[in-house]
């Protein structure tokens, strides 16, 4: 049935006729007891023949593979449709290798070219998104950067050490391995046999070795050179061990040998030495390993800023200490009264610190210059507290100060007062800042926000000005930026923040976590246009824009947060996608919640000004218990009700969206979807059937472009 269909459809057929359309002579067998009930399917032509808006895109989720190999998937999409989206091949992780950043767009430029070729516009799926990303590149990107040292200077740090010096003469004192070498006046005293040879010089459990690269010297005494000697470290046995070997080149006399481990993996190593059938008497004096790094350099890094130049002028805001200074034009204004006199600068619960040296950067202003004064860093009160304090040499004008804190201990609750005392000096201070950096020894240092927004922006604008020249300006309109909106958390305004990800995410990359809620998508549109053609149409796409349980509260964020966007006077976005992964209720007071909410979403697209488009329309169904129910076990009344249901949809659509906002609509699943499918996998989302029928629904959807 399907050679037959593909020939029809490929042949004469395709240009006369639709694609899935022919008289039950062209099938090769009947749908079992079907014919009569989807008899009248064969009446209705290819649905795009039912459009009449000559700028309406009819469109379809295509899986670029199964069109490319221009058969049945492709005769179905060019008969029934002019507009083509590609479900994963124009997402990120699909053109860029997340092992190395390598770009190929290919498959991109095939698929373009045919689709294009055929008549069909290619609508863009997606340029900014934080799913389908390749992740590892993209977080490689903002690995800490190596600081500026020697990278062939190693620092050596001895680790393990087994000294035969140190033990009386007697027997081998390791577990046997065939060979049992005794000690003799200090060393492992092995003597050739003939016989291939090893034993143990450092047994596992003595040796634990962390994660790293280490260098081992054997001081080890031979009667004559010979070749063959090696020297294996070696944690657990089987295919799972981590084994390495080096060879020992062996000379006459008392040597000591530097053998190179690179790349240990960690764990409890063996060191077995192996003359193998050298013929050379070995005396093993004593074995060390040391843990080779790079050379470290002290590094400022900032762990609290606190400033009041950001605050409203107030009365003191801290507890009083006798001294309660207010906020006057972002400081904190101590006037001196004579007395003895301090007060809080950043109370205890805001200066998290751990062990370790500080620096303190004091940002004030003096009217005079003054001595005396103190900044004291102190956790607790009483015998137990930790009381560090360095003294603030004020300078008339406004400084910045640096002040040591060495050797803070930290503490469980970590939590550090900070202090400024003026005591009786008598002058006037505006206390504007407090940054505290941690003196760290790194070889290497976490970028700043600003270098992996840099670096982030320059892999967005990689990424997008690549699709572009693949797409060799053929592709009109792109998601822009593809579901970025939360549905919660909302601000004072009730708009719902944007999605952003978890710390040590490695299944998601959230740009927005670095270019900020703004600029991630201000740059997606600002680089589309900037690569892509003039007349460029950009779509903000999201899902559960038609949700009933919070009044459609999540499009009427994405339409606050497109107005945020647009505020700079330079972003311009064209218009909304609605994804509408929806299912048809049998509980009927559920569907006309579900049917109002559909209405006001095409209302509320309506009244934004923006091309409104149906992006990602499929449809499961839910029975009376709430349960999804699975294609095979759907009926035929089942059945007609989602086609009423697509019939409701694309008719309100129609009716309600200006005939200048109507971008149109695509259907996401041309067929049901397989029980293995990754998308509503088993699910009746398809107006075609798992064998390419024609189904109910493909007349519900049909009449509803017809506006019948």
């Amino acid at each position: 049935m399907k050679k037959q269909f593909i020939i029809l459809a490929l042949g004469a057929a395709m240009a006369a006729s639709c694609a899935d359309e022919f008289n039950t002579s062209n099938y090769a067998v009947d749908r079992p007891a079907k014919t009569a009930e989807y008899a009248y399917l064969n009446d209705y032509m290819p649905l795009k023949q039912y459009v009449s808006n000559p700028d309406f895109k009819l469109g379809i989720g295509t899986t670029v593979s199964d069109y490319l190999q221009k058969e049945l998937v492709y005769a179905l999409t060019n008969s029934n449709f002019n507009e083509t989206v590609a479900g994963n091949a124009m997402k990120m992780a699909s053109c860029v290798n997340s092992d190395n950043g390598s770009m190929d767009f290919s498959t991109v430029s095939e698929y373009v070219n045919t689709a294009t070729e055929a008549g069909l516009s290619v609508y863009g799926h997606t340029l900014a998104w934080h799913a389908q990303q390749p992740v590892k590149w993209l977080n490689s990107l903002l690995k800490d950067k190596e600081l500026d040292i020697d990278p062939d200077a190693k620092i050596e740090t001895l680790i393990n050490t087994m000294d035969y010096g140190t033990m009386a003469d007697g027997p081998f004192p390791h577990y046997p391995m065939g060979c049992e070498p005794p000690i003799i006046n200090g060393a492992l005293h092995f003597v050739p046999t003939g016989a291939w040879s090893q034993f143990f010089i450092f047994p596992g459990g003595q040796n634990p070795l962390a994660e790293g690269d280490y260098l081992c010297r054997l001081y080890m005494a031979s009667d004559k050179e010979a070749g063959g000697v090696q020297l294996t470290i070696q944690n657990g046995w089987g295919g799972d061990a981590d084994n390495k070997t080096v060879a020992i080149p062996l000379e006459a006399g008392d040597v000591v040998y530097e053998l190179q481990f690179p790349g240990v993996v960690g764990g409890n190593y063996d060191c077995i030495l192996k003359p193998q059938t050298a013929d050379a008497t070995l005396d093993v004096k004593k074995i060390e390993f040391y843990k080779l790094e790079s050379p470290a350099v002290e590094v400022e890094v900032e762990v609290n800023f606190y400033t009041y130049e950001t605050k409203a002028d107030g009365p003191f805001p801290h507890y009083p200490m006798g001294c309660e200074p207010p906020i006057i034009n972002g400081a904190l204004h101590f006037v001196p009264t004579g007395a003895w006199s301090q007060f809080f600068v950043v109370p205890g619960g805001d200066n998290q610190l751990d062990e370790g040296d500080y620096v303190f950067y004091v940002d004030m202003a003096a009217d005079k210059d003054a001595s005396g004064v103190q900044l004291t860093v102190q956790n607790g009160w009483g015998n137990d507290a930790q009381n560090f304090s360095a003294a603030v040499p004020v300078e008339a004008g406004r400084h910045t100060y640096a002040l040591k804190f060495p050797g803070i201990t930290g503490s469980p609750s970590k939590g550090y007062d900070c202090i400024l005392k003026p005591q009786t000096a008598d002058a006037t201070l505006d206390f504007y800042s407090l940054r505290v950096c941690k003196i760290e020894k790194l070889n290497s240092i976490p970028l700043t926000p600003e270098e992996k927004k840099d670096t982030l922006t320059w892999a967005m604008d990689r990424w997008i000005a690549g699709m572009m020249e693949a797409c060799d300006g053929k592709v009109k309109a792109w998601d822009v930026v593809n579901e970025a909106i939360s549905g919660g958390n909302a601000d004072s305004e009730g708009v719902y923040a944007l999605q952003h990800g978890s710390e040590g995410n490695t299944t998601d990359f959230f740009w927005q976590d670095y270019l900020d809620d703004y600029d991630y998508v201000r740059t997606a549109v600002r680089l589309a246009r900037q690569y892509g053609p003039e007349d460029i149409k950009l779509f903000i796409n999201d899902y559960n824009l038609e949700s009933d349980w919070d009044q459609n509260g999540k499009l009427r964020s994405l339409i606050a947060w497109i107005k945020r966007w647009e505020s700079d006077g330079q972003t311009r976005i064209d218009g909304i996608g609605s994804q509408m992964h929806i299912s048809c209720y049998a509980d009927a007071k559920t569907q006309e919640s579900k049917k109002n909410a559909i209405t006001n979403m095409f209302k509320l697209m309506a009244a934004s000004g923006k091309l409104c488009r149906i992006s990602e329309l499929d449809m499961g169904y839910v029975d009376a218990n709430g349960n999804s129910v699975a294609t095979g076990n759907m009926t035929e009344e089942q059945h007609k009700q989602m086609a009423e249901l697509y019939n409701f949809v694309i008719k309100s659509y129609l009716e309600i969206i200006p005939a200048a906002q109507q971008w149109g609509i695509c259907q996401w699943c041309a067929t049901d979807a397989p029980t293995d499918s990754g998308w509503r996998g088993g699910e009746p989302v398809g107006l075609w059937d798992i064998n390419y029928y024609r189904k109910h629904t493909y007349a519900g959807f049909a009449d509803g472009l017809a506006g019948e």
